[in-house]
């Protein structure tokens, strides 16, 4: 309490002082970082306290209101009402502040996406990601193609479902339309099943004109993998976790959001095995390669900060908590810039691993059980990348000796 006994609080804020204080420790905030916090929450209780303001009272104008006053006075932190989310979160949990008020919306649209957001989750067990991506692409469905406020979904006409799928076609790539298609398909059966409609019009939607098997897998070079791997500096706590997300990702083929996913109980020591939460609520256990097992061993050892997250990589700054899927996604690019190669997603990563099985002499097979694939034709494009095996069919050229 040395620091928080340097900060002077006065006014209506002054008994949540030390609680607040505690906090920001258990949330892995440095002292002298706690202490900036502190400051700000000492000079929200006087504002208040000169403004005649209870903390109940509380509300986002107000908050804006402070930040503008800090400005004004002079003060370098604390300038923005994204910087006291830390405080007004805390202030909010123990009820000491009003929580923020949540937009009320009666239109029609909104209250038929409730219902669909609840027959993502329950009827089709989708996650929560996917159940986003679906709500946003049925909200923008709805609010061009269903004319008037009442909200007649029965003006959906097959007419009308084509228009906006090809008026969308101009703006987005053959993949996100196929994303699209689908998106659309199952607001339209949800129509339908829930008894909104009559017609099932899922089965108008059109078929996105996309050649399969045309591109290539992109992997990168041998070289460009250890160029991303030597960029981490190991004797530091994020380069011991980015060298072992980066392990994971080339050696074992995850995608971002299952190694965000992963948790200390899912890593089994004993068997050597690595239980991967993946697509659909598909659970795999893989087997852990030698330098996948030393780079984590490694990390958890010496670079894990102490957190009570359960989750595997956790975030090295303040506050305490798992790493999330695009912090992960960032984890390869910022690896790139600090190698000084072409920047290298996570998806590439996963490509270069399923090349470097075939190159190894492993089988399609194999493959599909690393990557976890469902369908067996996804797996097939890796076999245009297999060149052994390419050279086994190839014919000679009319007039060349073999």
């Amino acid at each position: 309490m040395s620091e928080l006994s340097k900060v002077r609080v006065v006014g209506p804020l002054a008994s949540y002082a030390e609680g607040f204080w505690d906090e920001l420790v258990r949330l892995g905030y440095t002292p002298r970082t706690a202490r900036d916090h502190a400051y700000v929450l000492a000079h929200l209780s006087r504002w208040l306290d000169q403004e005649g303001v209870e903390p109940a009272d509380l509300t986002p104008q107000m908050v804006e209101r402070f930040v503008l006053a800090r400005r004004h006075a002079g003060y370098r932190r604390g300038l923005t009402a994204r910087s006291l989310r830390a405080l007004l979160g805390y202030l909010r949990e123990v009820g000491a502040v009003p929580p923020v008020p949540q937009p009320v919306s009666d239109s029609a649209i909104e209250v038929l996406l409730v219902s669909y957001r609840r027959y993502l989750f329950d009827e089709r067990r989708l996650t929560p990601a996917t159940v986003r991506l679906d709500e946003d692409i049925a909200r923008r469905f709805l609010t061009e193609c269903v004319l008037g406020a009442d909200l007649d979904v029965n003006r959906v006409t097959p007419a009308g479902v084509t228009e906006f799928v090809v008026t969308e076609s101009r703006q987005y790539s053959t993949g996100s339309m196929k994303v699209l298609t689908v998106a659309l398909r199952s607001l339209l059966r949800f129509l339908c099943v829930a008894g909104f409609v009559e017609r099932d019009l899922s089965v108008v939607v059109p078929a996105v004109a996309g050649r399969p098997m045309t591109t290539l897998p992109k992997g990168v070079e041998a070289s460009v993998v250890a160029a991303l791997l030597g960029s981490c500096d190991r004797t530091r706590s994020v380069g011991l976790r980015d060298y072992a997300v980066l392990t994971l990702l080339v050696r074992l083929g995850l995608r971002a959001g299952e190694v965000a996913a992963l948790t200390l109980d899912e890593v089994d020591w004993r068997s050597g095995e690595l239980v991967v939460r993946g697509k659909g609520g598909r659970v795999d256990r893989l087997p852990l390669p030698r330098d996948v097992g030393e780079a984590l061993v490694d990390y958890l050892r010496n670079g894990r900060p102490r957190s009570s997250s359960r989750a595997l990589f956790v975030r090295v700054c303040a506050p305490d908590g798992a790493m999330s899927a695009g912090s992960v996604a960032m984890v390869p690019r910022s690896a790139s810039r600090r190698a000084g190669v072409p920047i290298v997603g996570a998806h590439r990563l996963r490509h270069t691993a399923a090349i470097e099985i075939l190159a190894g002499g492993g089988s399609l097979a194999e493959v599909a059980q690393i990557l976890r694939h469902h369908c067996e034709a996804t797996t097939a494009l890796y076999a245009k990348v297999d060149r052994a095996a390419l050279e086994l069919v190839v014919r000679p050229w009319p007039g060349e000796q073999r």
